[in-house]
């Protein structure tokens, strides 16, 4: 799949949090616009950022050169109001695209961060690259809370490729957050939309996440489902056979059996619970 990548200067970097992330977190932190992962469950691609672009999502990608910079202005404004600085990264693109190996734009705004530290950051991904940013990692969580997220929507590879074929594999994303927890920063495993599991998955994860997130299709796209609806989910679950797994009630049952071999206060659902207690 090609890609068009270009290189733009930002207005902004840090974006007001409103709706599913007003909960806790105070702005959102994108590095990126588009995202080259192009999960076909995506609510991204029903928002105004995709609907009003002729490129489809997952074939465009805008690099924000001045992130970094951008971030330390901003982040002297905030300060100046002693208001609290509680980021979420990222809400409508990954941070650790493929390009981000050479381009190094998320790097720069965690080495921004170190010299101007927010109160909270939770870094949300999919990708085991986030695993290179380690020493910055172990820095800035002397200075600040640090979370990182790994999306593991679920632990079955063939489903992962029926939904997101251009991720990285759940074993690497699996190996990334183990590697993580171990040198101390502390980790969640984002089952964010749930997908079909296996019986073992709070087993795989147990040694892995300190906290479980759990979302749906339903709850999670932002329009109580009818996003997920438009991109065709019930069909593609139903396509394969999956359907009992679409169902309104979902992140019930999963909270549910994952209480059963997890302490309950590691688990987390949707909304309410997104950001830590």
């Amino acid at each position: 799949m090609g890609i068009e990548i270009k290189e733009i200067l930002s207005k902004k970097i840090l974006t007001e949090a409103k709706g599913y992330l007003d909960v806790g977190f105070t702005h959102s932190l994108n590095p990126y616009s588009g995202c080259a992962f192009s999960c076909k469950y995506c609510y991204v691609r029903e928002m105004p950022i995709q609907k009003f672009n002729e490129i489809p999502w997952g074939e465009w990608l805008n690099i924000k050169l001045n992130a970094a910079e951008n971030y330390r202005k901003e982040v002297i404004k905030i300060r100046k109001k002693q208001d609290p600085l509680n980021i979420f990264m990222s809400s409508a693109t990954d941070p650790y695209q493929p390009i981000e190996r050479k381009a190094h734009i998320t790097r720069s705004i965690l080495e921004a961060m170190i010299e101007f530290p927010p109160d909270f950051l939770q870094i949300q991904t999919r990708s085991p690259l986030v695993t290179r940013d380690m020493d910055l990692l172990l820095k800035l969580k002397e200075k600040c809370k640090v979370v990182v997220s790994m999306t593991i929507e679920t632990d079955r590879d063939d489903i992962r490729k029926l939904f997101a074929p251009f991720s990285p594999s759940i074993n690497l994303r699996l190996r990334a957050l183990e590697e993580l927890r171990k040198e101390g920063i502390s980790t969640q495993a984002s089952i964010s939309p749930v997908l079909p599991f296996t019986p073992d998955f709070p087993k795989v994860l147990e040694i892995r996440a300190d906290t479980i997130w759990i979302d749906t299709l339903n709850i999670g796209d932002g329009a109580m489902g009818k996003r997920s609806e438009r991109l065709g989910m019930p069909q593609l679950f139903e396509e394969h056979g999956l359907s009992k797994w679409y169902r309104k009630d979902i992140h019930e049952m999963v909270a549910k059996y994952f209480k059963k071999f997890l302490p309950k206060d590691i688990i987390r659902v949707s909304k309410n619970d997104a950001f830590p207690r």
